[in-house]
């Protein structure tokens, strides 16, 4: 496997049409894993057992972590930890995000800067 590797979100949302959820994996490295996510109208998502991060790829909405809500639009960077509740509401048909799983079971560190 070369030491890089380029996943547009075009090529991301084809392989999406090829599966019957709302996300779908396409990137192992180590701990991380990269999947493309688009819930439709609902977010039904559970809390992880690893810390995750969001880079919204499109669209806006509300994103509710661990009792905050806060907005959110393209290009901006989410941070969700392992085992906390969290999910997108109130978003736009457009939403698309990168979603990058990373570190052990249970999450890291809980000290955040």
């Amino acid at each position: 496997m070369p030491k890089y590797h380029k996943i547009t979100p075009t090529e991301a949302l084809k392989k999406l049409t090829e599966v019957d959820t709302p996300f779908v994996e396409l990137y192992e490295h180590g701990t991380l894993g990269v999947e493309l996510y688009k819930p439709e109208k609902i977010d039904k998502q559970q809390p992880h057992e690893r810390d995750e991060i969001y880079v919204i790829i499109s669209g806006s909405g509300t994103f509710y972590c661990d009792g905050a809500t806060m907005d959110f639009a393209a290009g901006d960077f989410l941070f969700a930890p392992a085992h906390v509740e969290h999910r997108f509401e109130e978003f736009s048909d457009d939403f698309l995000t990168w979603v990058f799983f990373y570190g052990p079971k249970g999450g890291e560190n809980t000290n955040h800067k």
